[in-house]
């Protein structure tokens, strides 16, 4: 369960990465670093992540910002965080995911808990693993597993994520590196808690 908490902590901390306003190619939703996230792949998303919501009786409002600007996030947290596991050299094996999964449970007991973080079913596993490589990629930057090694960890893990590029489609918002996004674009209002 500590993984998992510490991938959420990580992930949240995407929010503090750069994120250019540059033009992007038509039909992505996103570009990181060199990787084109498609509008096709985040509508797919979307719907996913609504319908596994709805089964759970999550309200979307727990997400703190409209479904598709909160899937768009994470699906850029993933991947940029997967181009800095590859450069860092912080490979994740299926028997790690396995033992993770094992170790919380089961994949069902899993799920859901990625569920209340935004995570639709369908992409447990790329999260987990990525998850997981963010903890190695921290007690590697930090050099230990104490809080010390953690917060100089994480702090680096930050330093190294923003120097990925990420630009996002107009179409999804504005996004403020400080803040995430402020602004709705075409797909709902962002709460309060969101522009925190």
């Amino acid at each position: 369960m500590k993984s998992i908490r510490m991938a959420v902590a990580v992930a949240a901390l995407g929010v503090a990465v750069s994120a250019c306003s540059s033009p992007v190619q038509a039909g992505s939703a996103a570009v990181v670093g060199n990787e084109r996230i498609s509008a096709s792949d985040l509508n797919t998303n979307v719907k996913q992540l609504e319908s596994a919501l709805a089964k759970a009786q999550i309200p979307q409002s727990q997400l703190g910002l409209p479904v598709t600007q909160y899937a768009l996030l994470q699906m850029v947290n993933v991947v940029q965080f997967r181009q800095l596991a590859s450069k860092a050299g912080a490979k994740v094996t299926d028997g790690e995911i396995d033992q993770l999964i094992a170790s919380q449970g089961g994949l069902a007991a899993l799920e859901k808990q990625t569920l209340a973080q935004g995570v639709p079913p369908a992409y447990t596993r790329e999260w987990l693993g990525t998850s997981i490589a963010i903890n190695k990629m921290m007690q590697q930057y930090g050099g230990g597993t104490d809080e010390a090694a953690r917060q100089r960890g994480q702090q680096k893990l930050i330093e190294q994520a923003s120097a990925i590029k990420v630009t996002y489609s107009p179409r999804y918002g504005t996004f403020d590196p400080q803040k995430g996004f402020v602004d709705a674009g075409r797909f709902g209002k962002p709460t309060s808690a969101a522009q925190g």
